[in-house]
């Protein structure tokens, strides 16, 4: 099985609650939150398509997209 290719972060901004859980779960930190509080991918070349950000978002807020997925 290879490894997912990450195509990008969905976040839904209007969801997000700057909560700040997905930054700390995130092993690349390639999550920040912004000057609004609000989750940014700010390094999704690092992105290892792990999807702790997206399991443990509790408003639903993130979606991982992988090539494979997109198939």
């Amino acid at each position: 099985m290879s490894k997912p290719k990450l195509k990008e972060h969905r976040i839904r901004r209007d969801w997000c609650k700057g909560c700040g859980i997905c930054v700390a779960f995130c092993p690349k930190q390639v999550l920040e939150l912004d000057e609004q509080e609000k989750a940014v991918a700010k390094r999704p070349q690092d992105c290892i398509c792990c999807k702790l950000c997206e399991l443990r978002c509790p408003d639903l807020a993130i979606e991982i997209v992988t090539e494979e997925d997109a198939s």
